[in-house]
């Protein structure tokens, strides 16, 4: 095992001193930037060294639609070194327009693992374990980084790409796993699964669940599922392709720490007349916006994530890294709006995931005369339908169509999950 993962901010570390490490590796990281051809007018009014993270609002936000290059298939804008200094590439997801190339040199590989040693550290991984890598291994970020991380760990990683669910649960209980990784949405396919072969999931040898790639990990909901079928504790984890890998589950579940050693973390408004943003107060709720310390080959600085999230720097949790209470609680280019009412998938997943038997489900969002109408599909029976209808009315205040299908007409996802279809585009 390497010992980067030996020098990592402790968690009793104090704030000032936290500040005090942001600030030098963010000069040092804006000095390296101006030189590169993304950052060079981004930052030329910039004067170096800051003094202040406060400063760090003089430099012009980044969004998704920067990073589009000029001619396709090219890489992301920020990924401006010659193609021979990189030695890793991937992709964003492509939920939003086209897939994204993204790129990291060696250093930077191993800055993405230095990153997941934050979350390995809350699910306490060891040398003992054994992972059973249940993603695909293609070109999305997945838990790649996962993987060369527990091996730095000198944990034995088990990567299943390519076989069926059936077979990936076997292969658990063969190679006796004791740590699992994949989406919320895959968790809860493998506790369908076993339920189809009558495979009681309680009695193998998991005992952690590290999730990514949704926000279900910090939804009390899912997390119950997971882990009264799994018999296991679920650790959740967020990052991004063009970002790194930025959170970890809170000891308490309720939540995700910023990794704040290696991110600077804002907290934005977009919602008023300034496009910069205003700051939230604490508790407030307001976009995440990003600064990654460590990824060299492609800063992203000051980047808007679209992530949703309420923050806290003053909290009863065992770290001193800012508290994102729920996670992320939804995208705000997700964000709909039924009838005045403000929603988020993730907080309808939250009430669906209620109902135990539910097996699948999908949100339509349609419009019908001129208004914008919800329509919920799930698997399950007339009962559970009309038991869903009613939570959503009591929880929401809206009614809602809920329309019962048969077990698994629904697409099922290992990767990122896409279960809102918006059709209003495709109408009028």
């Amino acid at each position: 095992m390497s010992d980067m993962n030996l020098a990592r901010f402790p968690a009793n570390g104090t704030r000032e001193s936290l500040v005090l490490l942001q600030l030098e590796r963010l000069n040092a990281l804006l000095a390296v930037a101006r030189t590169r051809p993304f950052y060079a007018d981004r930052l030329k009014n910039v004067s170096l060294p800051l003094t202040s993270l406060r400063q760090l609002r003089d430099i012009p936000l980044l969004t998704k639609a920067d990073l589009i290059p000029q001619s396709r298939p090219s890489p992301a804008a920020i990924f401006d070194l010659p193609l021979t200094q990189y030695t890793h590439m991937h992709q964003t997801s492509g939920t939003r327009g086209w897939p994204l190339p993204v790129l990291d040199t060696q250093a930077d590989w191993q800055w993405w693992i230095r990153c997941w040693h934050y979350v390995l550290d809350a699910a306490e991984v060891t040398a003992e374990d054994i992972a059973m890598m249940a993603f695909s291994f293609g070109p999305f970020i997945g838990f790649w980084t996962a993987n060369d991380a527990m091996i730095d760990r000198g944990a034995l990683c088990v990567p299943l790409g390519g076989i069926s669910s059936e077979s990936r649960l076997k292969m658990i209980d063969d190679y006796g796993c004791t740590v699992l990784c994949c989406t919320p949405t895959y968790a809860l396919h493998l506790v369908a699964t076993a339920k189809s072969i009558g495979m009681d999931l309680t009695r193998n040898r998991v005992s952690r669940i590290i999730v990514a790639g949704e926000p279900g990990g910090s939804l009390p909901a899912v997390r119950r599922r997971i882990e009264e079928a799994w018999g296991a504790a679920l650790v959740d984890h967020a990052g991004a392709s063009e970002l790194g890998a930025w959170g970890f589950g809170s000891a308490d579940g309720r939540g995700l720490h910023v990794i704040e050693s290696e991110f600077i973390a804002e907290v934005l408004d977009f919602g008023g007349d300034d496009p910069s943003g205003t700051e939230v107060a604490e508790g407030e709720m307001g976009e995440l916006v990003l600064t990654n310390l460590g990824r060299f080959g492609g800063p992203a600085i000051r980047y808007r994530t679209g992530d949703i999230v309420r923050a806290y720097r003053d909290h009863d949790q065992p770290s001193s890294f800012v508290w994102l209470q729920g996670g992320v609680i939804g995208r705000g280019d997700d964000m709909i709006v039924i009838r005045g009412v403000n929603i988020f998938p993730s907080s309808i997943e939250a009430i669906l995931r209620e109902s135990n038997e539910l097996a699948e489900y999908r949100i339509n969002v349609e419009q019908i005369d001129e208004m914008d109408q919800l329509h919920i599909e799930i698997e399950g029976t007339s009962q559970q339908a009309a038991e869903i209808a009613q939570l959503l009315r009591d929880r929401i205040a809206l009614r809602v169509q809920v329309t019962p299908v048969a077990i698994d007409s629904l697409p099922r996802f290992q990767a990122k999950s896409r279960r809102l279809v918006d059709q209003r585009t495709r109408q009028g």
